[in-house]
């Protein structure tokens, strides 16, 4: 197998960027790419702060540029999984009927305003960002959302019978993600200094906040869950970066 391939795997599922053909993906490949979710996360930062460099000046406007880009990117997948999360929480009464809920692709309250509520505070907190030439926070803080994603597979069983969450969980290799995960610890704290360890703790807090209510009201995850961590570890990271600086 191509060295590589696992990151394209990896690129191919988590953004829109062009990837080489992939063919037949067996379950297994799927499991060994997701050690690379942070990987991916650091080639979608880099493009996030090339975009912010050759963006308008204006903080406002360049953090709005930089928001969209992010949001195209990512093919709101993971903000589509935070949409059906908030409104399995909100309407279902037990396990089963929030995991129902999830299939539902009509968009509820809690849905819309969930969503809306982590785009003003990610578009703010970019802005701030922008504002005081703080680069690093745009290269890391998407490691550390899709560092997440690693951490609640290792963390959390998978509840759904088949689909793509199902090779995941199965074919993780969980030392190789282990070192993954310790990689992207490292890297935001050696690039962002203290401010990169603030958002390192404030993420660490948002995972384990999230992996008790994933566990607490689901009995597992899902890949609708594991966005919607996705989601809240990088808009709490982000926040905190902008705090810390």
């Amino acid at each position: 197998m191509n060295a590589l391939r696992p990151l394209w795997l990896a690129l191919a599922f988590l953004t829109r960027l062009p990837v080489p053909p992939l063919g037949h993906v067996p379950a297994r490949e799927l499991g060994a790419s997701l050690p690379w979710f942070p990987a991916v996360g650091l080639i979608l930062g880099a493009v996030l702060a090339l975009a912010a460099a050759l963006g308008p000046e204006q903080p406002l406007a360049g953090a709005a540029l930089v928001l969209i880009l992010w949001v195209a990117l990512s093919g709101n997948l993971h903000l589509d999984g935070l949409a059906d999360t908030l409104d399995a929480l909100a309407g279902g009464r037990d396990p089963a009927a929030r995991l129902a809920l999830m299939k539902d692709p009509r968009a509820g309250p809690a849905a819309v305003s969930g969503v809306a509520l982590v785009l003003i505070a990610k578009f703010a907190a970019l802005a701030a960002c922008l504002d005081a030439g703080a680069w690093a926070a745009l290269w890391w803080v998407p490691v550390l959302g899709r560092a997440a994603l690693v951490g609640t597979f290792l963390t959390l069983p998978y509840l759904r019978p088949k689909g793509l969450g199902r090779a995941y969980a199965e074919y993780l290799p969980r030392p190789v993600a282990h070192a993954a995960l310790a990689l992207a610890v490292l890297g935001t704290v050696a690039f962002g200094g203290l401010t990169g360890l603030a958002a390192v703790i404030v993420a660490a807090l948002a995972f384990a906040a999230s992996v008790r209510l994933w566990r607490a009201r689901l009995g597992g995850v899902t890949g609708d869950a594991a966005g919607a961590t996705l989601e809240v570890v990088e808009t709490a990271a982000l926040l905190a970066w902008v705090w810390a600086m």
